[in-house]
């Protein structure tokens, strides 16, 4: 029996990099698991693996920052699992850009997803939790919502925005027997930081294309730029019965990066 065989888990942004990690390790302790992404082909890759390995899994599409798609994506996995334990609110993205160049069309499309959508996630998870008086919502912070960088001001904004999302959904959602926490991490080797590499070098903070990250990560204590796996204990830690004292907090999980 796993850690996680009676529980039943939606994590968002599945389809590739943390949540990708997330969905399988999540699988491996036994939960039923709706990887949801943008993305359906790579959802339904993630099952793949998944059901491959004997795991249960069910392919979800939605753009978080747009309700509807969202209220049907979790409504499809209810009616395939029969509820909702626990959901990951981990679609992200970042697009870089120097502070003084920012334009309004970045920062809403950053904040939509980073932010919004965590709104979004938070409400419509605890919607079908509600009914069952219990449920785990756990969302992808950063070390960007605890301190700025230049070049990534809105994404900075909007991990900063989840931080406090975790804190009003936990203190809003305790009567009903709802956690809400967050993980933060650091630099962590997925397509986003091959993206944020091209863009950091264009925009002239980076060494060579492949750079930014090594760059980036120089300061981490543990040595190395995190593995998506290398988060997976502390996702299983959070969507386990381990965590039920815990609530309204943010992981730091950076490798030492940033020592609060």
């Amino acid at each position: 029996m796993g850690r996680l065989s009676d529980k039943s888990v939606i994590i968002s942004g599945a389809g590739s990099g943390i949540g990708k990690a997330f969905a399988i390790a999540i699988a491996a302790e036994g939960a039923k698991v709706g990887v949801l992404d943008l993305n359906l082909g790579a959802a339904e890759k993630v099952v793949s693996t998944i059901t491959g390995a004997g795991g249960s899994a069910l392919a979800l599409q939605a753009n978080v920052a747009k309700r509807a798609e969202v209220r049907k994506a979790f409504e499809t996995f209810t009616g395939w699992a029969g509820k909702l334990d626990v959901l990951f609110n981990n679609a992200g993205f970042n697009k870089p850009m120097p502070l003084l160049e920012v334009t309004e069309e970045n920062w809403h499309a950053i904040m939509d997803v980073n932010g919004l959508g965590v709104l979004i996630g938070i409400q419509e998870g605890a919607r079908l939790m509600i009914p069952n008086k219990s449920g785990k919502i756990i969302n992808t912070a950063s070390i960007a919502g605890r301190q700025g960088y230049p070049s990534f001001a809105p994404y900075c904004a909007s991990k900063f925005a989840v931080n406090a999302l975790t804190q009003a959904g936990a203190r809003g959602l305790s009567e009903h027997n709802i956690t809400v926490n967050s993980f933060a991490p650091g630099v962590v080797a997925t397509p986003l930081w091959t993206e944020l590499n091209k863009d950091l070098f264009e925009m002239g903070e980076a060494r060579t294309p492949d750079s930014a990250m090594e760059d980036f990560g120089a300061g981490i204590l543990r040595g190395h730029a995190a593995k998506p796996e290398e988060l997976a204990g502390t996702a299983i830690f959070l969507a386990s019965k381990d965590s039920d004292y815990m609530t309204g907090q943010t992981i730091m999980i950076d490798g030492g990066m940033v020592l609060v």
